[in-house]
């Protein structure tokens, strides 16, 4: 059973879910919520919040709880890779392509990128066009350019 709850955050109020041992799936204010999952603040929910808190603030560069996103063996690999972004940089969908070695796929990194199920936590909102232009995010542009301006600001910290 998984379990979720809300928080009200600097980008606004978001629903961290767990399946007990991990966290699944982070939702922005407006998207669709499973029906199957149980409103229910457990420890590691509320250690995911604080950690996110504490991120929003400035004053944490990662994530020391365990994640568990659903994907294709492919995402798991894209996915991978943008944990491994530093913080405060960004990349493009080409070069994740070129980081998972299949330097053509960059359609499929997006479509990948775009799947994410936990956003913040797993930072699609650190790739960016090939251009240097932001592209789509699942919390909105305002909300990924905001993250992005926060890692600036923090990046030397």
């Amino acid at each position: 059973m998984k379990s979720i709850f809300f928080y009200r955050t600097a980008i606004g109020k978001i629903g961290i879910v767990d399946n007990g041992n991990a966290i699944t799936n982070l939702y922005f204010h407006g998207e669709d919520i499973p029906e199957d999952v149980v409103v229910n603040e457990t420890e590691l929910l509320n250690e995911a919040a604080m950690q996110l808190q504490s991120y929003l603030a400035g004053k944490r560069k990662d994530f020391t709880f365990p994640l568990a996103p659903d994907g294709t063996e492919f995402m798991h690999r894209v996915w991978d890779a943008l944990r491994e972004i530093p913080y405060g940089e960004t990349r493009c969908y080409q070069e994740i392509a070129e980081i998972i070695g299949n330097q053509k796929a960059s359609r499929a990194v997006g479509l990948a990128n775009n799947r994410n199920p936990i956003p913040v936590f797993i930072p699609c909102h650190r790739v960016i066009g090939k251009n240097g232009k932001l592209t789509g995010y699942s919390g909105g542009l305002e909300v990924k350019e905001h993250l992005l301006k926060l890692e600036k600001q923090y990046e030397d910290l």
